[in-house]
């Protein structure tokens, strides 16, 4: 199984997980105040994994790229849409809609994220990859489906559908910078979208929680959230958006599974067909076989690499010729064929 599709997996397994937690902590705590808590956690703790993996980093071959001032706006544009207007968006759609309908609606990011890769960002995708992601999307739709949606002034369900827009361009945003450091870029988006988030809780006059609950909810945004993040980012850093987006849906049924198993229940035949259907949708991805000829424009970049068809350039500093380093390096002109996805280094046109 490709690297990219293990770390999506994860990456949804993760925030899959989060999930039930993140319901036994909602009675406790107000939902604007635990979005914050979730991401401070997840900031706070990468920031530990950053400085340790800074401190324990050799002097050239094992550091990854650093985020360097043209990803920032890039980044800070992720952030905005993600880290701060999604979670406002989402908390005022809540006030307003009804549960079912809300988490209906919330599908509504895997579907949005695959639209602008595939039509603004101009990313690869062909009729299997579409059918796939389609099969993810209704298996996540069953899922949440638990009644027919009560339907009302629709300023709460377009609140809904603005947030999972947010996280759609946040995803995209996100990949132009997946090439350098996944755990400095979660680690950026969780402290600055955790600090907004709690200081516009305090604003709004939301007291916090006490010392143990707001640990576990750190604890829970670290894994949910924060290395979640990180294994999304090396996601897109090699499959692209739409793919990352789609394994990643598979994440509801994760909290599905975990919801059943701390409940007791069994689950009913809706949850076993869309179990059916995402897997029938993650097997079409998964066996995807993307091949033909194309070419590579010269480019200059940095990023963790090894020794490749893509990646045949001298050194200036010494390598032990075998693990992954990080340095600029530059792509000459290159024209073959092969199985590849839509990663950082197969952007090109069709």
């Amino acid at each position: 199984m490709h690297k990219g599709v293990i770390h999506a997996l994860l990456a949804a397994a993760l925030f899959g997980a989060s999930t039930p937690f993140a319901k036994l902590l909602v009675d406790q705590v107000a939902p604007v105040t635990l979005a914050g808590l979730f991401y401070l956690g997840s900031g706070l703790g990468l920031l530990a994994c950053f400085i340790a993996q800074t401190l324990t980093a050799g002097s050239g071959a094992d550091r990854s790229a650093a985020l360097t001032a043209a990803d920032l706006p890039w980044l800070g544009g992720a952030t905005l849409f993600g880290g701060i207007a999604g979670p406002v968006l989402l908390m005022f759609g809540l006030s307003l809609t009804p549960a079912s309908s809300a988490s209906l609606l919330l599908n509504m990011e895997g579907v949005l994220t695959a639209l602008l890769a595939w039509f603004v960002f101009k990313e690869n995708f062909d009729r299997r990859i579409f059918a796939g992601m389609l099969l993810i999307v209704v298996a996540g739709v069953l899922l949440s489906w638990e009644q027919i949606p009560v339907l009302g002034v629709p300023w709460g369900a377009l609140a809904i559908v603005g947030a999972c827009l947010c996280w759609g361009i946040d995803n995209n945003l996100t990949r132009k910078v997946s090439a350098s450091d996944a755990v400095q870029i979660a680690c950026v988006k969780g402290l600055v979208a955790g600090t907004v988030n709690i200081g516009l809780a305090l604003a709004l006059g939301f007291e916090m929680p006490g010392l143990s609950t707001m640990l576990i909810a750190g604890l829970v945004g670290f894994c949910g959230y924060g290395l979640s993040l990180v294994l999304f980012v090396l996601a897109l850093r090699e499959l692209g958006t739409a793919r990352t987006g789609a394994y990643f849906s598979a994440a509801p049924f994760v909290g599905a599974v975990i919801s059943l198993a701390l409940l007791g229940e069994f689950p009913g035949p809706v949850f076993w067909v869309a179990a059916a259907l995402m897997g029938a949708g993650i097997w079409l991805h998964l066996t995807e076989s993307h091949a033909h000829l194309h070419a590579h424009d010269p480019i200059s970049h940095t990023h963790a690499h090894e020794h490749d068809a893509h990646h045949q350039h001298e050194h200036e500093v010494a390598w032990d010729g075998k693990s992954a380093h990080v340095h600029p390096h530059c792509h000459l002109d290159l024209r073959h064929a092969h199985a590849h996805y839509p990663d950082i280094h197969h952007r090109h046109e069709h």
